[in-house]
């Protein structure tokens, strides 16, 4: 018994020494690491912070973006500072990096897709080919802008139907934005008779161009023949309005042109066919002879 007693003290007295030895040894690398992780902490914050309050300050600057990018600094940081404590206690760092990249490679193949989407909301938000509230037509995804998100971009239908569009279709395709530039032309494309005056119609188009306050003078309407068509001959106005006011313009003039002409007498004719037609006896003389 007194065997036993003698070997259970030495061991306690062993490892007692042994915890000693660990705290001695390893008692400055816990404490660097404490004080790692809170100025981590605190110096991730600030970054964060100085970051969103500078991209903050660039009113060219989309604020999904400016968001997203401050998080990413936050996060960047965070993980310099799990990886320094972790070198503190002789943890070879090489190889987290490594097993890091190796997580990082194989999410990225497993969200291909997804990040896909990422990377296009990020050049959209950066380049800007079109913004909240402007309407939009990318390779026949139409509709006005409602948020541009980074996964995908949400849009409302010119009848009202709710549209979510990945962000890589709307980057991979050519985007035609119809409320961009504040100036935009309509022809007005109206067909007349062959009998008509056409003198007669272009003064009377262009005299309603000249009366709507809507039409720009700068560049100045004008008035055309721009085709001969098989039932019509086809007379132009070209104008130009405030993008806003294109569309009620548009429709407006072609209203207004329609009671102008029959005013007029200008006659604005159906779809036409000439009929020729060949007798019996003229196909008997063509026989005979």
């Amino acid at each position: 018994m007194e065997f036993d007693t003698a070997q259970i003290m030495t061991a306690g007295e062993t490892m007692v020494a042994a915890a000693s030895a660990f705290v001695v040894s390893y008692a400055f690398s816990i404490l660097g690491a404490i004080v790692l992780i809170i100025a981590g902490y605190i110096v991730a914050g600030f970054v964060e912070r100085s970051l969103a309050k500078t991209l903050g300050r660039m009113r060219s600057f989309d604020q999904t973006l400016c968001r997203f990018l401050s998080k990413t600094a936050r996060y960047a940081v965070l993980i310099l500072v799990g990886v320094t404590v972790l070198a503190q206690f002789g943890v070879q760092t090489a190889s987290i990096l490594a097993a890091l990249g190796a997580a990082g490679l194989a999410i990225g193949l497993a969200l291909q897709g997804t990040l896909q989407n990422v990377a296009a909301g990020i050049m959209l938000l950066v380049l800007k080919p079109f913004r909240v509230g402007e309407y939009v037509d990318a390779g026949g995804t139409a509709g006005t802008i409602v948020e541009i998100g980074l996964f995908a971009t949400e849009l409302k239908a010119i009848d009202g139907l709710y549209v979510l569009a990945p962000n890589s279709e709307l980057w991979n395709k050519s985007v035609i934005n119809y409320s961009r530039n504040k100036d935009r032309r309509n022809d007005l494309v109206i067909g007349i008779g062959y009998d008509d005056d056409i003198d007669l119609a272009q003064e009377t188009m262009m005299s309603l161009a000249q009366n709507d306050e809507r039409v720009l003078a700068d560049p100045e309407p004008a008035t055309f023949v721009s085709e001969l068509g098989d039932n019509a001959v086809n007379v132009t106005l070209r104008y130009w309005t405030a993008t806003p006011d294109w569309w009620q313009t548009r429709l407006d003039l072609t209203k207004a042109a329609k009671k102008a002409f029959d005013e007029k007498g200008i006659s604005i004719p159906f779809p036409q066919r000439d009929l020729h037609l060949i007798t019996a006896a003229a196909e008997v003389k063509t026989t005979a002879a």
